[in-house]
């Protein structure tokens, strides 16, 4: 029998209130569950009790909105709050280490604190590593230090469970409430049931398998869509050279039900927080065990290189030393403010290398770009960005880009193919 609140829905803490975290505490409240969402960052618990999503994404204020008035929610710093609760998600951040490899110290924090709050707790408890991470780390690293430093038995008095999650940044929420597939990870049937229950009222395929294999699934399918951009990619500079505009290829293409038509959108390639860390993460595991994965390593040079096409296109129509770019496009993708991994990055950096003066506009990304490039100018809007400068790089495909007027006779070198204007350069078109 499940423990759970009398209500018949489940009491859950979250910990760790990044997208991943947030996402998933107001999702659940959606679906009927109290959540209280743990996190040691004094002012980021402090903005979401205020009523404040620290960072943005698509239905999300109105989510924390609804659920902190209806009391199903609330964020805490106390580890404590899991004593109340029936199931604990760990979704903190396992960053990209300089060899590539996952850095678990976040994760280990985490999971060291919840553990000391388990050695007190009376009853039966899971813990879900939701957090992305290389194959095997649930059972060989997290499922080992709770039961070290809480003195409990596994799986009989802690269910260890991965439940990896499968969302875009920009529809976070709307992935979560319409999954294409729930992956249950679970050593014991009695743990892999409790997770499950949090997703009864969903129709997609629940594919329950082990941890290990839960693990390699998510990352294996971030290094399979990562794998698509970068072929598509080099398919587009071969186009852009014999005058091909590689859209339409990839559309011929994409009516090959083998293939089909998801990302092969040629441009300056893949960012963020998923792809880029979770390609490197395989690989190390990859390197470590002794095996040279070709492919893959592939996949991360050709993303690397790609971004650094606008430049060279650029300077073939002029010298960049002294002229103002404008950047339109900080954010890695549209409908989110994160600048991980964003392309624009080696765009600005080369730019300002080159003597370029940049002036940068993006509607959501600007205010976590200035804390990698707190010097160079920012636009109130992309009229005022585009104003006066010598040329105009569009690094992501936010729909305001998209108005050609917008540009007037300006140069103008398009990485995501968002307008065509009458001095024009495509990146693979």
């Amino acid at each position: 029998m499940l423990e759970c609140s009398g209500t018949g829905n489940m009491r859950i803490t979250i910990i760790g209130t990044g997208y991943v975290g947030l996402v998933t505490g107001l999702c659940f409240c959606e679906l009927g569950h109290e959540v209280v969402c743990i996190d040691v960052l004094r002012e980021k618990v402090k903005a979401i009790q205020a009523g404040r999503a620290p960072l943005y994404e698509e239905g999300l204020q109105e989510l924390l909105d609804k659920h902190l008035s209806n009391g199903r929610f609330h964020a805490s710093l106390d580890y404590d709050e899991v004593l109340r609760t029936d199931i604990t998600f760990l979704c903190v951040g396992t960053p990209s280490r300089a060899d590539g490899s996952m850095d678990l110290s976040y994760l280990e924090i985490a999971t060291r604190s919840l553990a000391e709050v388990l050695a007190r707790k009376k009853g039966y408890h899971v813990v879900v590593v939701k957090s992305t991470v290389t194959p095997s780390i649930t059972d060989k690293f997290v499922a080992p230090l709770l039961a070290s430093c809480s003195g409990k038995k596994l799986p009989k008095e802690i269910g260890v469970a991965a439940n990896p999650e499968f969302l875009r940044e920009g529809s976070a929420v709307s992935d979560f409430m319409h999954p294409d597939r729930i992956v249950i990870g679970a050593s014991d049937a009695r743990t892999g049931n409790m997770v499950k229950m949090l997703y009864q009222s969903f129709k997609c395929p629940i594919l329950e398998v082990s941890p290990t294999t839960a693990e390699m699934i998510k990352m294996a399918s971030n290094v399979a869509l990562a794998t698509r951009i970068s072929m598509i990619n080099e398919i587009g500079n071969v186009c852009k050279e014999l005058n091909i505009d590689v859209r339409q290829v990839a559309e011929g293409i994409g009516l090959d039900e083998r293939i089909g038509k998801a990302f092969l959108n040629a441009g300056a390639g893949f960012g963020g927080s998923c792809f880029p860390k979770d390609v490197k993460g395989l690989l190390a595991l990859a390197d470590q065990m002794g095996i040279k994965p070709l492919l893959m390593k592939a996949v991360l040079d050709v993303n690397e290189i790609q971004p650094l096409r606008m430049i060279d296109l650029l300077e073939e129509h002029l010298g960049l030393d002294g002229k103002t770019i404008a950047v339109l496009g900080l954010a890695f993708k549209p409908d989110t403010d994160d600048v991980r991994e964003s392309r624009s990055i080696a765009v600005v950096r080369s730019l300002l290398n080159k003597g370029a003066k940049v002036r940068a506009h993006d509607p959501k990304g600007m205010e976590n770009f200035s804390k990698l490039f707190p010097n160079i100018e920012y636009a109130k809007s992309a009229k005022e960005c585009v104003k006066n400068a010598h040329a105009v790089l569009i690094m992501t495909a936010w729909p305001e880009y998209s108005e050609e007027k917008l540009y007037g006779a300006k140069l103008v070198i398009d990485g995501r193919g968002v307008v065509k204007t009458k001095n024009y350069e495509g990146i693979c078109w």
